[in-house]
C-alpha cells in the first residue's frame, strides 16, 4: 500500500510541475532517483504518462488521463453552464479563458478551455492541476473559502513560482481581502513568467465556490489601464455561470 501511495504522489506531482525532469521529482519529493524512474517507466507503459524529448527528457500528463476525468469534464452542470458565458468572454476580450475547480484543499484543476484567436496566446493543457496562491483562478476559489480553508492551504506552504509570486502568509490574506471586496483575482507573473490573468470566482447558491473563470494573456498584452474593464467583464461571466442553479457536487 506504501508503494501505491508514493507512486500516486509522484504522478500527482507530474501533473503540477510538468513537463518535468527524474532529477527535479526525485528532490521534490526527497525519493531515490531510481525509484522515481522506475514508477515513471510503470506509468509510462500504462499510458498514464509520456516524455517530452530534449536536451533533457522530461515527463507530462499522458492522454489515458482524460479516460478518468471527473463528471464535470465530461459535460456536467457546471461545465455545461459554462460554456456560452466563456465564449463570450473570450469574444469581448480576445483572450484564452480558463474554467478551474477546486480539488480539495490541494490545488485547482482546468477543466475548459475557450481559445483567442491572437498569433501569441497563452496555453494549458486540460486537467492540469495549479496552485490556489499563485494563480488568478486559485485566488479567486480561495478567497471565497471559510477561513479554516484558507488557513489549511496557508499551512501546507506557499512556494515561490516566481520572483512575483505572493509567498507571505499576511500578503496573501491581504490580497484574498482585496478579491473578495473588488470581485476578481489578478495574476501578475506570479505562476508563470510573463503570463498574467484576471479571474472571479462561481458560487454556488450558498456562496460556496465551486469554480472559476479567468482570462490569461501574455503580459505583452496586459493594459493596467484596462484592468477595471477586464474585470467586470470577467466577473459578469463569473456571475452568469454561477446563476444557472444547481451544479453537481464536487
Amino acid at each position: 500500500m506504501k508503494s501505491l501511495l508514493k507512486s500516486l504522489e509522484i504522478l500527482e506531482a507530474v501533473a503540477e510541475h510538468q513537463p518535468v525532469s527524474v532529477g527535479e521529482l526525485a528532490k521534490r519529493l526527497a525519493l531515490p532517483k531510481s525509484t522515481v524512474q522506475r514508477v515513471l517507466l510503470t506509468f509510462h507503459e500504462a499510458g498514464w504518462l509520456r516524455q517530452r524529448r530534449g536536451d533533457m527528457t522530461r515527463w507530462e500528463i499522458g492522454s489515458r488521463v482524460l479516460g478518468v476525468r471527473p463528471p464535470e469534464l465530461n459535460g456536467g452542470r457546471l461545465y455545461a453552464a459554462a460554456r456560452e458565458p466563456m465564449r463570450a468572454l473570450r469574444d469581448a476580450t480576445n483572450e484564452t479563458v480558463h474554467l478551474s475547480i477546486p480539488d480539495g484543499i490541494n490545488n485547482v484543476v482546468l477543466i475548459d478551455r475557450a481559445d483567442c484567436d491572437q498569433n501569441v496566446r497563452t496555453f494549458s493543457p486540460l486537467g492540469d492541476a495549479a496552485p490556489f496562491h499563485a494563480t488568478a483562478n486559485g485566488m479567486a476559489i480561495m478567497a471565497w473559502l471559510e477561513p479554516s480553508e484558507i488557513e489549511a492551504i496557508i499551512a501546507r506552504g506557499l512556494p515561490g513560482f516566481t520572483e512575483h509570486t505572493i509567498t507571505r502568509a499576511d500578503r496573501l490574506r491581504e490580497e484574498l481581502r482585496a478579491v473578495r471586496e473588488r470581485g476578481y483575482s489578478l495574476n501578475l507573473s506570479h505562476y508563470r513568467p510573463a503570463i498574467c490573468a484576471i479571474g472571479a470566482a462561481i458560487l454556488d447558491a450558498e456562496r460556496r465556490p465551486v469554480g472559476s473563470v479567468c482570462i490569461s494573456m501574455p503580459q505583452s498584452r496586459y493594459q493596467p489601464e484596462k484592468l477595471a474593464q477586464w474585470g467586470r467583464q470577467v466577473a459578469e461571466a463569473a456571475h452568469r455561470i454561477s446563476m444557472q442553479q444547481p451544479f453537481d457536487p464536487i
